[in-house]
């Protein structure tokens, strides 16, 4: 069985960027705190406020949607490879 690439990926790319959309609502009333510090080491502008959770959310989702393109591309790949 063989992942739309595109679906995949879009898929991804929305569940992570609800996550760390969440993840840094949340962290603003004081759980995850040193979650959302650690990322945001990476994602530039995101941080534990209403607008820093919403700047996470766009890195999440761009995050999301490359990790999920490169996963479904190489299940494809070795599926086909190792198909009998």
């Amino acid at each position: 069985m063989k992942l739309s690439v595109k679906s995949f990926s879009l898929s991804f790319g929305i569940a992570f960027g609800i996550y760390m959309l969440f993840l840094g609502w949340v962290s603003a009333f004081g759980w995850g705190i040193r979650d959302v510090t650690i990322i945001s080491n990476l994602y530039i502008g995101y941080g534990p406020t209403f607008i820093g959770g919403i700047i996470g959310a766009i890195w999440g989702f761009v995050d999301g949607a490359i990790c999920g393109y490169l996963i479904s591309t190489f299940y494809n790949y070795f599926f086909k490879k190792f198909k009998k």
